[in-house]
């Protein structure tokens, strides 16, 4: 079973790399720390510090399998040559709501970069499924939690 393909920005994938350096080099070495300091404290067998540090080593050893699995199958977004014909991922759409005349401002983004507080949202969340291909002037309809929602698409920008 081939392992699916992560698209990533250029920014999307420095900050994973970041990451997964600062795991495999700071994260490492604090946590051998404390397992280093836990052992002085003697019997394990009711050593919660020991506990601790393991379970926390397990879930720092599991972040970096995870990082680098993604890595290791990403496709990086040439954004240079990123089309504003139609909503493409890299692209950054203005939307307008039909119901309320809000207009949202998004930049849809993969699955690994999402970031509510700066507008990124997934390819694969309703609103970005649904104006994925589509042209400026068209209308989208998304099903959400709250319910049908029409949105007329205004720009799509780099």
């Amino acid at each position: 079973m081939a392992l699916k393909q992560t698209i990533l920005t250029k920014e999307g994938m420095d900050k994973l790399n970041l990451e997964l350096e600062m795991l495999k080099t700071v994260r490492r070495k604090e946590i051998a720390e404390k397992i280093k300091l836990a052992l002085s404290f003697g019997d394990l067998s009711e050593n919660s510090e020991y506990d601790e540090a393991k379970n926390e080593q397990g879930m720092v050893e599991a972040r970096i399998a995870e990082v680098e699995s993604i890595l290791g199958n990403v496709v990086l977004l040439d954004e240079e040559n990123l089309s504003t014909e139609i909503v493409h991922i890299g692209n950054k759409v203005s939307l307008k709501s039909l119901r309320d005349e809000k207009v949202l401002n998004l930049t849809i983004v993969g699955t690994k970069e999402v970031d509510i507080k700066k507008q990124k949202i997934s390819d694969e969340s309703p609103i970005g499924a649904a104006i994925l291909g589509k042209q400026v002037g068209d209308i989208v309809q998304v099903e959400a939690p709250s319910g049908m929602s029409e949105y007329e698409i205004l720009e799509i920008s780099k």
